[in-house]
């Protein structure tokens, strides 16, 4: 909880960070105390800035970037970061400037303080209606990505006094989270600002099946968790016995992210009976090193019967976003059923912060590597290509906002496509030359039509002619992703033949 105490908070925020910059030090021998001190006077800085100001909710404004600060903080971001996090809202609610910002902390906080200024202008009117800002905040979060991070960590405490605030407008916000947010959050792999912003908005979209999910939850959680501290003890015993250390042994409850159990509840093979949730509550194990995931594994085999088809390797063969770390169901001795997850703590990092975790190694600048940002950048792309503002939405709703599965080339490397992709588009994302020169497919060693639905998991294999010149007009049809839709047609314009265009007029005397 947030005191109104704004002292109190800078002090909280202060030995946040400090912790992370003695951490920091040790790796590059710089001195924290030069970046404490900006960060002081950042805060000396926005507390005159917001003087006298409060918020709807009655507190006093400052709390507002204090609390967006500290969650930067806690996801480990760079100093520049965490103050322009504290001096966003001066140049929209003070009389202080983007050119006293810049004089006072430089270009690369106003950059960022300039972003999120910029952003603050989106509102939410439908999918139909505010594409021009998506585009704004696509091109803003492909230029230095921190400003969507800061963007996050707003909207975070912002959904936390909602309460203040008209019900149409909760919905509103609320909505906005759902819809535009958190599924950015999701495909930068920030699992926990994901959970954080469902959870909190969550309550105020659906409000009935909100107080529903909490009446079943406590019970069913209570008992789950009373078993699993024995299974815990149980585990930590033989671990021991292996001489293998754990830095961390814990309870990862799905209660923590209610709306992904939600969501999870309304599947038609579980039909909201939370009985068939397996990973309602799941056992996370955290240890140094590689080898110790693969020997707890093992341990856990020799003590559990695994449940057939549920032991996933994301550590041989991560997810595309980088995800990486060993799942197991097991069969306990009273056939209770048991989910493990085992990661090292750079592992735990990735994936509780996805992109976030990255500035953990001092990356400069917002830029990440093209593989990490693929999607990013084609999403840049689009939003020149397609001038058309409910294409472009179609394309970012289906390419963006579905959900993902997860299939392999014959070689192992995953690929990642919106569910309902076929092989075509497989073909196309791996490269425009193996699409156009696609003749058939094998899924799982069998053959299938171009217009397959895959399923994550799934090993394909294009089938191609070198001698095919150009895509079949009718893969159109077949294609779901804007990606595979649009080089088909390159390619079709590519190959056409004035000549034979020419042939096939009639000439009528």
């Amino acid at each position: 909880m947030w005191s109104n105490n704004p002292q109190k908070e800078f002090d909280k925020l202060l030995k946040t960070v400090e912790k992370n910059e003695v951490v920091d030090a040790l790796v590059s021998g710089s001195d924290p105390a030069d970046n404490l001190d900006m960060l002081k006077l950042a805060y000396d800085f926005a507390f005159e800035a917001h003087k006298g100001q409060n918020r709807v909710s009655g507190e006093p404004y400052i709390i507002h970037p204090l609390a967006t600060a500290q969650k930067l903080a806690e996801m480990k971001l760079d100093i520049t970061t965490i103050i322009a996090g504290l001096l966003h809202d001066v140049p929209k609610d003070t009389d202080k400037t983007i050119e006293d910002i810049e004089k006072n902390f430089g270009h690369d906080t106003v950059k960022l303080v300039a972003g999120i200024t910029k952003l603050g202008q989106l509102k939410y009117r439908g999918m139909e209606r505010y594409a021009e800002n998506l585009r704004k905040m696509f091109v803003a979060m492909s230029d230095d990505i921190r400003v969507i991070l800061i963007k996050f960590a707003d909207r975070l405490h912002n959904l936390k006094t909602l309460d203040a605030l008209p019900p149409e407008k909760q919905f509103r916000i609320a909505k906005e989270t759902l819809e535009i947010y958190a599924p950015i959050a999701d495909r930068l792999s920030i699992g926990k600002i994901k959970g954080e912003l469902e959870d909190l908005a969550f309550k105020y979209v659906y409000s009935e099946d909100y107080k529903w999910i909490n009446k079943i939850i406590p019970g069913e959680y209570r008992a789950k968790e009373r078993y699993l501290e024995k299974i815990k003890d149980e585990v930590r015993k033989k671990l021991a016995q292996s001489n293998i250390k754990i830095n961390e042994i814990s309870l990862q409850g799905r209660t923590k992210h209610l709306y992904s159990l939600y969501k999870k509840l309304l599947r038609p093979e579980i039909n909201r009976d939370i009985s068939r949730v397996y990973d309602l509550i799941a056992l996370r194990l955290i240890v140094p090193t590689v080898t110790d995931c693969y020997s707890v594994l093992g341990i856990l085999h020799s003590m559990y019967r695994p449940m057939p088809g549920r032991i996933k390797d994301y550590i041989a063969n991560p997810k595309p976003n980088g995800y990486q770390s060993l799942h197991t169901t097991v069969f306990a001795e009273d056939g209770e059923v048991v989910e493990f997850q085992i990661r090292t703590n750079d592992m735990h990092d990735l994936a509780e912060y996805g992109i976030a975790a990255h500035w953990n190694y001092k990356e400069t600048g917002g830029k990440l590597n093209t593989r990490n940002m693929k999607w990013l950048n084609e999403l840049v792309e689009w939003q020149k290509q397609i001038k058309d503002n409910d294409q472009f939405l179609q394309t970012i709703k289906f390419d963006i906002f579905q959900n993902r599965i997860f299939v392999f080339t014959p070689k192992g490397d995953v690929i990642d496509l919106p569910e309902g992709a076929t092989p075509i588009d497989f073909a196309y994302y791996v490269h425009s030359n193996l699409g156009d020169k696609c003749v058939g497919s094998k899924v799982n060693d069998q053959l299938v039509n171009l217009g397959y639905q895959l399923k994550s998991g799934d090993i394909v294999e294009i089938i191609i002619d070198k001698n095919r010149k150009a895509p079949n007009p009718d893969w159109l049809e077949m294609a779901k992703t804007s990606v595979a839709k649009s080089k088909i047609r390159a390619g079709i314009n590519r190959n056409k033949d004035p000549f034979k265009l020419l042939k096939n007029i009639k000439i009528i005397k």
